[in-house]
């Protein structure tokens, strides 16, 4: 059995158990009598991979394949539980600016055929660092680097104006001094500035030696332990990377693997074999012996046919089947609905900085949206479980969530008490915000306080929604519907739009083109912290500090100062919890959000149990294969549930 490192100093997520025949409970090497004896788990995908470059992606249909190839140095249980992975230990130094990571002897790298190559060590992780930090790479990763690991800023501005000389034109600048210059698509110049030259040495990942990294961090960390189990933390053998240069990742031949899996055979939307690596170093927790994937442009409508044939191994039911598949006992039996993910929160937001057209009357929403009276009307005026059960109709409400930080996201490892039970939240967590009374006392607030502002009714609600999501439709005019009847159309009239762009997020909400929208974030390691950062300044979520309203601006200022002074708390986990949920807390007090749900992927039939495979709610522990068996059929919701249950209240 594996080794449980339950001593840990931060509490990175659910300690839980499992006692189910189809899993064996935690002795995986026993599978219960309900296992299959097939080694083989099949699939069909219409997403190709576009790069196998775990250092530069973090898109799921890349890290889907890359995270079962190459390991990280650290991994996790069941249960969110941290365990040893490429590093055997860890520590700290007592400010958490400083991680050490002692590694595993032996491990090795091997290429496409299993052929070893190398051995991993300490080195690989400096090489990944440098090769993330380098600007001339276009790592799309450097986020989880650039102000958390030292040096990591510094060397990639200099690295990025590097680049840019490239291709830059010399001129004068306005002092008549030679100068150098960039040029748009659309021919406009613009300064380059100088930058002064940083030395790759720099950054702050050292080889001590062979096998002990160390991390300097650019402040107090205490989470960093989560954020190493993210691709671009995984090692990479520098020769090898020397010798492919932009060739690296680009197909199976351009990988070396030290993970669980090889990527055997790489045929571009054809096919793609994941077969286990001979030379692993727990082999014994690596129960599949082969991911057969298919290509199929139409996956998502022959998967169910083909499942039901024998032919594969999951399919993901789509909304217009699932009623009749439900309301048949045969295929209802193999249909289980997906885990909720704590990794994504998502919550109907209040834009500050209106950008949309005059038509919608953006004005009139910047002196409705800082008046809290009326925000807090949406708040208590939505009722979620409508909105829902458009994508969900069996279980509108196993989803939903009441605060910004989802509950069971992180538990305090000392006294085992959840993040959502501090400070003010618990009042959230166990009520529900829709409150029609409420909704109308706060209604008629808001208009005596607007009409003296000299707003005008009704109160335009601009809701664009990105129109390749029927889902998503569906559930706007939903919203409309409800909010519209409960508060009166001469309060409000929403207005629902579909916007037809390739890229919804940068068009629309980091654009402030909307008044009212649902939005959503990922967690990016283990702290309450990490749900702060949409609400930030520079942020793209809101726009609450673009906002030019004395009382918007005060209010802001205390939020910020709130979540300043809980950042600063690195010793005492009851107490950094309790002023992160104080910041929290005052949020919504004051109705800067609407908690909407956590992440859900639908239903499916599938010969994977995924309470018995890795856990986590960041990094790609739910993508990973290892220590899973293959069940001989699908749960159903019944059978899932139990298993739900019997996960969250393990002890």
């Amino acid at each position: 059995m594996k080794r449980r490192n339950r001593l840990i100093a931060l509490a990175l997520t659910l300690v839980m158990s499992l006692s189910l025949a189809a899993c064996g409970g935690d002795d995986k090497e026993t599978p219960g009598p309900d296992v299959s004896d097939k080694a083989v788990y099949r699939t069909l995908y219409s997403a190709e991979a576009d790069t196998l470059n775990y250092l530069n992606t973090s898109l799921a249909k890349n890290t889907a394949i890359t995270y079962n190839l190459v390991d990280c140095l650290v991994e996790y249980d069941a249960y969110g539980n941290v365990e040893p992975a490429l590093a055997l230990s860890w520590e700290p130094n007592g400010d958490s600016t400083v991680w050490t990571f002692h590694l595993r002897q032996g491990v090795k790298w091997v290429d496409k055929d299993g052929k070893e190559v190398a051995e991993v060590t300490a080195n690989d992780f400096v090489t990944s660092a440098r090769y993330v930090c380098d600007a001339r790479n276009d790592s799309s990763n450097i986020g989880t680097y650039r102000g958390i690991v030292a040096g990591a800023r510094e060397y990639y501005n200099y690295t990025a104006y590097l680049l840019a000389l490239e291709n830059a034109v010399d001129g004068t600048d306005e002092n008549g001094n030679p100068a150098k210059f960039t040029v748009d698509e659309d021919g406009n110049r613009e300064l380059l500035e100088p930058v002064d030259e940083v030395s790759v040495e720099s950054v702050g990942v050292k080889a001590l030696d062979d096998y002990t990294v160390e991390y300097t961090l650019t402040g107090s960390r205490p989470y960093f332990i989560s954020m190493v189990s993210f691709g671009s933390y995984m090692p990479a053998y520098e020769p090898f990377l020397t010798e492919k240069g932009k060739e690296f990742g680009t197909d199976n031949a351009n990988l070396l693997y030290c993970g669980p899996y090889i990527l055997s055979t790489f045929k571009h939307q054809q096919e793609r074999v994941m077969t286990k690596n001979a030379s692993y170093w727990e082999p014994e927790q690596v129960f599949i012996d082969e991911i057969r994937q298919t290509y199929n442009a139409e996956a998502n409508s022959i998967s169910v046919s083909m499942y039901q044939n024998g032919e594969i191994d999951a399919a993901d039911i789509p909304s217009e089947l699932l009623n009749a598949m439900m309301s048949d006992s045969a295929s209802a039996a193999e249909i289980h609905p997906s885990r909720p993910n704590t990794s994504y929160s998502y919550w109907f937001l209040f834009n500050f900085d209106a950008n949309f057209d005059a038509e919608y009357q953006p004005e009139n929403w910047n002196k409705a949206v800082n008046n809290e009276n009326f925000r807090l009307s949406l708040v208590h005026a939505l009722n979620r479980v409508p909105a829902l059960s458009t994508g969900d109709p069996y279980n509108p409400t196993g989803n939903i969530c009441n605060t910004i930080t989802p509950a069971t996201f992180a538990i305090n490892s000392d006294n085992g008490k959840d993040y959502t039970e501090y400070a003010g939240l618990p009042a959230y967590v166990s009520g529900d915000n829709f409150d029609e009374a409420k909704a109308l006392e706060y209604k008629e607030k808001a208009v005596a306080e607007l009409t003296a502002a000299g707003a005008t009714f009704p109160i335009i609600v601009y809701m664009p929604y990105n129109s390749t999501s029927s889902s998503w439709a569906n559930e706007c005019q939903v919203v409309e519907q409800q909010m519209e009847g409960l508060l009166g159309t001469d309060y409000i009239d929403i207005k629902v739009e579909a916007v037809s762009s390739e890229n919804f997020l940068r068009d629309v909400r980091r654009s402030g083109k909307y008044a009212f929208m649902k939005c959503n974030w990922g967690a990016d390691y283990a702290d309450p912290e990490t749900w702060t950062d949409p609400f930030t300044e520079g942020s793209t979520y809101s726009f609450i500090f673009e906002s030019t309203d004395p009382t918007t601006q005060a209010l802001y200022a205390e939020y910020i100062s709130l979540v300043d002074a809980a950042k600063a708390i690195t010793n005492d986990w009851d107490a950094r919890y309790e002023a992160f949920a104080k910041a929290e807390t005052f949020l919504l007090d004051h109705g800067f959000a609407i908690p909407y749900s956590t992440n859900a992927s639908g239903y499916s039939m599938s010969k994977l149990n995924t309470f018995e495979g890795q856990y986590a709610p960041f990094g790609g522990a739910s993508q990973r294969y290892k220590d899973q068996h293959l069940l001989e059929k699908s749960m159903g919701i019944d059978e899932f549930n139990a298993a739900y249950e019997a996960w969250k209240n393990h002890s």
